[in-house]
């Protein structure tokens, strides 16, 4: 340990470092240490102490960055960001630099993004650190993503996904060829889908080969090849190459334009079955939006066996639960009132020591399932709208990604909240088609 730490280094009388301590907001469910200890910890221990903590509450991104005259951390927990402590902003610099020697970046450079990568031991587990640093008007922002493998769920009923909609899902990785689509938006869940249904092809009969951007979690007996545009090494460079090296399974992380979109839809034509995501609201979107990239219709119609729509959200804490009856004042405030009725039973959690008073632990999937039969390949082929695919879908009794969360709602899982939350982004294509 230093002789003098860097907190106390940026305080000239011992009444202002008592001040800045006694104004520091330690949360204490997330940070378990005390403000003199953190007075005269070293820089390295400082940054050791964020990260560990951080593990230790299952967060899933460390954000630290200047807010005034501040340095601010906080961390993801179950999706929403939760601020923990404050730093002297006199310490940024030296904290970044700490940050970047740690992940072999340059500490010369402050101009300009960088990413790195750190292998991270903690309580005889390694985990693997994302680190991204962008500079902004007021300083180098720092977000690290921790991968941590023991919060990696490989089971689709684990994740979340209905019962009822499983044999569906199973159906379709099941497929010879073909490609099967997971959307959502960023932090929705579809990558950790992915790789649980490719651990769930996994097997010595079979070549699964991954490109990705990045590789989250690396995944033993899979291929897995990272993007690297410095080389140009794209997705579509990525997946020609790929298809010499006689494939059976393919993952391409994301379909962002025609060109990766054609090439995905060719090798699911010849042989291959193809996972990967798109950024859209909902499964039909998805559709549209292979469509408006210039992929032709009768080409999605064909090659598409299913798409998946997610999004995840939080459950409630078992430890605090309560049930309570659905007043009328209630329901106006949630865009499908029209599937609540006055009465009933629904659950919240009131806030304990063990959710650390957010009345919320953990989280789960809510899913839509799109399977492409017969009369949707027809309707996709004959130009329909995406009103008339969603129209056409309901109709043939597809659960939307609302009623699939009203439906943990009642069971339990989460609150009514929660899912309008996750799910008010396709508030408009649910009244078009109420």
């Amino acid at each position: 340990m230093m002789e003098q730490s860097e907190l106390i280094k940026h305080y000239e009388a011992e009444s202002e470092i008592i001040e800045h301590l006694n104004s520091l907001e330690l949360k204490k469910e997330y940070f378990n240490i005390t403000k003199d200890e953190l007075a005269i910890a070293s820089m390295i221990e400082i940054v050791d102490l964020i990260i560990n903590q951080a593990i230790e509450a299952k967060v899933s991104d460390i954000h630290l960055e200047v807010v005034g005259e501040k340095l601010r951390v906080r961390y993801r927990i179950d999706g929403l960001l939760q601020e923990v402590l404050t730093l002297p902003k006199g310490i940024h610099p030296a904290l970044v630099s700490r940050i970047k020697i740690m992940a072999d970046l340059d500490i010369a450079i402050k101009r300009v993004p960088q990413d790195g990568r750190k292998k991270w031991s903690y309580k005889e587990r390694q985990i693997d650190l994302r680190i991204a640093i962008l500079p902004t008007v007021v300083g180098e922002k720092v977000v690290i993503r921790i991968l941590d493998k023991k919060n990696l769920l490989f089971d689709l009923e684990e994740l979340g996904f209905d019962c009822q909609v499983i044999p569906e899902l199973k159906r379709m990785i099941n497929q010879s060829h073909g490609m099967l689509l997971v959307s959502g938006p960023t932090g929705s869940g579809k990558t950790t889908t992915l790789y649980s249904i490719i651990n769930q092809l996994n097997s010595t009969a079979s070549n699964i080969i991954t490109i990705e951007d990045p590789v989250e979690y690396r995944l033993l007996g899979i291929n897995q090849v990272q993007i690297n545009p410095k080389v140009s090494l794209g997705f579509a460079t990525g997946l020609r190459a790929i298809l010499r090296q006689d494939p059976d399974i393919i993952m391409v992380g994301e379909i962002r334009d025609y060109e990766t979109a054609k090439i995905a839809i060719q090798s699911s034509l010849t042989g291959h079955l193809v996972l990967s995501t798109i950024h859209t609201n909902d499964a039909v979107s998805s559709v549209i939006r292979l469509i408006e990239m210039g992929v032709e219709d009768f080409l999605v119609a064909s090659s598409v066996v299913g798409i998946i729509a997610q999004r995840l959200v939080r459950k409630i804490c078992d430890n605090c639960k309560e049930e309570y009856q659905l007043q009328g004042a209630e329901i106006d405030q949630f865009y499908f009132k029209e599937q609540l009725a006055v009465g009933e039973t629904f659950y919240r959690g009131v806030g304990c020591s063990e959710c650390n008073h957010l009345g919320y632990q953990g989280r789960t999937v809510i899913s839509e399932v799109l399977n492409l039969d017969h009369n949707l390949r027809e309707l996709i082929t004959e130009g329909a709208s995406s009103t008339q695919l969603k129209r056409s879908v309901l109709q043939q009794g597809m659960k939307s990604l609302s009623e699939s969360g009203i439906q943990k709602a009642k069971a339990g899982i989460t609150t009514l909240a929660e899912v309008k939350r996750v799910t008010s982004r396709v508030e408009t294509e649910v009244k078009v088609l109420s």
